[in-house]
């Protein structure tokens, strides 16, 4: 593969993982907003401690969810990679006997008429 190819693919990768973060912590922001509202009593500074430290919770079970979910990912890959890899060989010997049957009665046929 060309490098410029995958320097571009890694750029890509890079700029949709900010992005992911930026919008995962937007939508932490409005959580963390809605959640401190019910919390009438709170001053302004103990309101926003609060929602920084919700944002900063939102963001880690996001990122632990996206690493679970990668690590599954791998896993599922693995395993039908596996199968993939079982099933091209069953094909490819099914093809082999295939041909080689065909092989056979053709010769088998070629002997009957020589006679």
């Amino acid at each position: 593969m060309d490098d410029r190819a995958v320097d571009a693919g890694a750029l890509v990768a890079e700029v949709e993982g900010h992005l992911l973060i930026e919008a995962t912590l937007g939508d932490g922001r409005v959580a963390a907003t809605r959640f401190a509202r019910q919390f009438g009593w709170l001053t302004d500074g103990q309101r926003v401690v609060l929602e920084e430290r919700f944002v900063e919770e939102y963001v880690a079970l996001a990122r632990d969810s996206w690493r679970r979910t990668a690590l599954r990912g791998a896993e599922l890959r693995g395993e039908y990679e596996g199968v993939y890899r079982g099933l091209r060989r069953r094909l490819v010997l099914a093809v082999a006997l295939g041909m080689a049957a065909l092989v056979s009665t053709a010769g088998l046929l070629v002997l009957s008429l020589a006679r």
